[in-house]
């Protein structure tokens, strides 16, 4: 499939990659990464430092140029949570406490960015980079039918049936979007171009391309009944076996992440 854009990450290229990946970190157990996972996410959450930040940051950059994948797409993807996080910056950066760097008012009140405004945009930027990057290394690094199976494994019924049937409608809503564009850019119209001048045709690109997704998700569901699905999606696969280097791995990262939180204090 061809991307819609280059700053939205492309399913399919994440797909081969986590299919056809043969580097190290693809050999390493999926629950030894998703710990790894559930420590950067409490991690990000907890910490104020940005040295840390910038250091997570760039290990985890570290962890996805070593197991080959593909750097210059990994910049393209940093746009939509760069976006995201520096226009969440621009509501709640203004008079922190801290040395004044610019400022400016009005009549009734007044906006005042300070050194630890701008300390607190730059951590958010690198702990929302480094959560996306590992993020992206998990799903890059480990194969489909390893994922089905820990999610029907970890989560209950029917919520495990919503997570692995999701996936794959994904892809047909996708080539729905990826259709309706190509035909819309074939009469001369554009996203951008639609939108401001012709937005009723816009709605109704995008209004037939849910409904078509919806008629496309009904004859898949269909053919997977006449197949004998009956209602339960069972992933069955063997994880591969959590080595005692991994163990070991997990217990020290769990350890040097306690220890960073609680017992380092860095001046920002």
């Amino acid at each position: 499939m061809s991307e819609l854009s280059p700053h939205i990450p492309d399913l399919d290229l994440i797909t081969f990659y986590s299919e056809k990946s043969t580097s190290f970190f693809s050999r390493i157990s999926p629950w030894t990464k998703a710990l790894m996972l559930v420590l950067i996410i409490i991690f990000v959450s907890i910490d104020k430092s940005l040295i840390l930040a910038v250091c997570l940051f760039l290990v985890v950059f570290a962890l996805y140029g070593l197991s080959g994948l593909p750097i210059k797409k990994l910049f393209q993807w940093y746009m939509m949570p760069s976006i995201f996080i520096l226009s969440l910056a621009l509501i709640i950066m203004w008079n922190e406490p801290g040395n004044p760097i610019f400022s400016m008012g009005a009549p009734y009140f007044s906006l005042t960015l300070t050194d630890n405004g701008l300390l607190m945009i730059l951590t958010l930027l690198f702990k929302s980079l480094a959560s996306v990057t590992y993020s992206l290394f998990f799903l890059m690094t480990t194969r489909y039918n390893y994922f089905s199976s820990m999610i029907y494994r970890v989560f209950p019924y029917p919520i495990d049936q919503i997570f692995l049937m999701s996936y794959r409608f994904i892809f047909t809503t996708l080539k729905m979007v990826e259709s309706m564009i190509k035909a819309l850019r074939s009469r001369g119209g554009g996203l951008l171009k639609s939108a401001r001048r012709q937005s009723r045709m816009f709605a109704e690109v995008f209004a037939l391309t849910m409904i078509r997704s919806y008629d496309r998700a009904d004859r898949i569901n269909k053919a997977m009944e006449s197949r004998g699905f009956n209602g339960r999606y069972v992933a069955a696969t063997r994880m591969p076996v959590v080595s005692i280097g991994e163990y070991f791995t997990m217990l020290g990262a769990t350890i040097l992440v306690i220890y960073l939180i609680y017992f380092v204090k860095l001046p920002f």
